[in-house]
């Protein structure tokens, strides 16, 4: 395992516990991103299952990304969008942002603004 991936998962670990630490019985938004596409989940912790997802790979996704790119800002920003309204239909509103190991910066960043906008609360 190289130098950066022990980072990587070092910070991941640091992240995911505080997080849980301020979930209180709220479920976790957890956001995962490749180099060429963006994932995203719902999780309720206590029961172990995901409530609702959605990725660069959902067909709902073509309808709403204007470019065919799937790992830019742009691709993150309508899943973001899509998670929210899967997340609002399901009656989910208040969450906690679990970044994984990633920096709030870019794609991550862009995701997060976009379902906030969408009415997700976090």
């Amino acid at each position: 395992m190289s130098r950066f991936d022990e980072e990587f998962k070092r910070r991941e670990r640091r992240v995911r516990y505080k997080v849980k630490k301020l979930a209180y019985g709220r479920n976790r938004l957890s956001v995962f991103r490749s180099q060429r596409h963006v994932y995203a989940q719902i999780i309720d912790d206590e029961k172990g299952v995901t409530l609702c997802s959605a990725s660069t790979l959902c067909d709902e996704f073509s309808k709403l990304n204007k470019s065919n790119k799937t790992s830019n800002v742009e691709a993150a920003s309508s899943v973001g969008r899509l998670l929210a309204q899967r997340a609002l239909g399901q009656g989910i509103r208040d969450v906690v942002f679990d970044r994984g190991g990633h920096a709030y910066h870019g794609r991550v960043k862009a995701f997060a603004d976009a379902a906030r906008e969408g009415g997700l609360v976090f």
